[in-house]
């Protein structure tokens, strides 16, 4: 999952994904142990597995979570750790609650490494697919915001886009140029869910852009600063 980290803004042509640390969708794990098909999921199996990473306090932390990150293999920016986080409906960038892993884990029927590394192909999937993206899209808002602010501070939100519309969206790394030297600080829910709809449906040229549409007025502006910088 990526962490939520201070940026300073650039004026800088070249953007690009270059100031994120977004590890591959088909990234290679370390080899595993092959899983029998007679091994049955265990949930005492399971909660002891949650206990190697958890506190006091019962909830798998920033230390607990990164060395769960080490032991399967994946780096926390991993775009595979925000679908996990959204199958184990965790609530907090950065923590699992007990409930949520034994809940998560059950459906995904892991109970150890081993058996969580061999769904990393099915939650890779879960990407390419239209309605469970869009699902993990817009579970992303809430799950990377501040839970005292409504709205995501735009270093996240911006690291956020990148994570899931970086490596797919032609124009996204103009859309960060315009976030960087923009006056926005924050990006609200309704915003946020219309650059999806935008990335999808609006072509690279914006040449079907409709200014009468119910964009927000955050991509009206994008629409208009980037015409600007074409003439």
């Amino acid at each position: 999952m990526p962490v939520k980290k201070k940026r300073k803004s650039s004026d800088s042509e070249d953007v690009g994904l270059k100031k994120f640390k977004i590890t591959s969708y088909c990234r290679s794990q370390a080899p595993s142990r092959l899983i029998s098909g007679d091994d049955i999921f265990s949930s005492k199996k399971c909660l002891a597995w949650f206990y190697e990473y958890a506190g006091p306090d019962e909830v798998v932390g920033p230390e607990g979570m990164e060395k769960f990150c080490e032991d399967i293999g994946v780096e926390p920016e991993n775009i595979i750790m925000l679908v996990l986080a959204w199958k184990l409906e965790a609530e907090s960038m950065g923590f699992f609650t007990k409930e949520e892993w034994l809940k998560g884990m059950t459906l995904l029927q892991c109970d150890c490494i081993e058996r969580l590394q061999s769904k990393f192909d099915y939650l890779r999937l879960q990407l390419n697919d239209i309605s469970s993206f869009k699902n993990i899209y817009r579970y992303a808002f809430d799950f990377a915001r501040d839970k005292d602010q409504r709205s995501l501070d735009i270093d996240t939100a911006k690291s956020m886009l990148a994570l899931l519309l970086g490596r797919t969206w032609p124009l996204f790394s103009v859309f960060f140029q315009f976030l960087e030297q923009s006056k926005y600080r924050v990006m609200n829910k309704d915003q946020w869910f219309n650059v999806l709809e935008f990335s999808r449906t609006v072509h690279a040229d914006l040449s079907n852009y409709d200014e009468d549409g119910a964009w927000p007025v955050l991509l009206d502006e994008f629409v208009e600063w980037q015409k600007v910088r074409q003439t």
